[in-house]
């Protein structure tokens, strides 16, 4: 019974707060770290704004020295939920602005793998979800597509 519990404290991950990252974290920080840890060439920083609400999650500075916000979501279905404000701020600022999204479930990840939409298309992607055709699709091309604006 101490070989399994040895083994078990092993294979948990834990952050620098010291919280279980499997336990702890929830779908949109899972879904950052996924993209933190696949995008090389790109200094993130978490927004977590009360003061100024509809602001990104994420902004990011890539190697061309160009800064941009990422917004994440994480549905278990077709459709996005948006703030008033989020949709307000991207209608705001178009330029630089993008959506990363993530289906979870069983049958979501191969219909509608990870997907990146432009900030400009917040009112098209509130309406269709992410059956709108997307700028980037798996988090790879993500990636590649924020490290070359």
């Amino acid at each position: 019974m101490v070989k399994k519990c040895r083994i078990n404290l092993l294979k948990t991950s834990y952050n620098a707060r010291g919280c279980n990252l499997d336990k702890d974290m929830g779908p949109e920080a899972k879904l950052y770290q996924k993209l933190r840890k696949k995008s090389k060439g790109i200094s993130w920083i978490r927004i977590e704004n009360l003061s100024s609400l509809g602001t990104p999650d994420l902004l990011g500075y890539n190697d061309s020295g160009t800064f941009f916000t990422v917004e994440l979501k994480v549905t278990k279905g077709k459709k996005l939920k948006f703030s008033p404000h989020q949709i307000a701020f991207h209608v705001k600022h178009p330029h630089n602005t993008f959506i990363i999204a993530e289906a979870l479930g069983p049958r979501a990840s191969k219909t509608f793998p990870i997907s990146m939409y432009r900030g400009s298309r917040i009112r098209e992607l509130v309406r269709d979800g992410l059956e709108l055709e997307a700028c980037s699709l798996g988090l790879e091309a993500c990636c590649l597509e924020l490290l070359s604006i």
